[in-house]
């Protein structure tokens, strides 16, 4: 007797695990030049063809709220990438526009 398995699904990319978490709200967990942080991520778009996130480190040490903004992160550069439980707010200076203007904005926080 032979049993059908189910389809195994492929793991989600990269770009996937950003778009879920930006349409979430939730923060992600990656590691970026062999430092692990959380990040706040806001922005999806591309640059000459590669493909960027403009996230806030919620790591990083900040003299004031006023000072926290927007770092921009290759997704090549990212490894073990989790998207987690935790939310977070958007900045409330955070516009929705691309970081250059010739810069494609792909996928956004609302």
């Amino acid at each position: 007797m032979h049993t059908k398995s189910a389809p195994i699904e492929p793991a989600p990319t990269i770009e996937r695990k950003f778009i879920d978490a930006i349409a979430n709200k939730r923060l992600v967990q990656a590691r970026y030049n062999s430092n692990e942080m959380h990040l706040a991520p806001h922005l999806l778009f591309s640059r000459h063809g590669a493909l960027f996130v403009s996230a806030l480190n919620t790591e990083k040490k900040w003299r004031s709220d006023e000072e926290r903004r927007l770092g921009h992160f290759k997704l090549d550069g990212l490894s073990d990438v989790a998207v987690t439980d935790m939310a977070f707010d958007p900045l409330p200076t955070y516009d929705g526009t691309a970081p250059r203007n010739d810069d494609q904005a792909l996928f956004s926080v609302e």
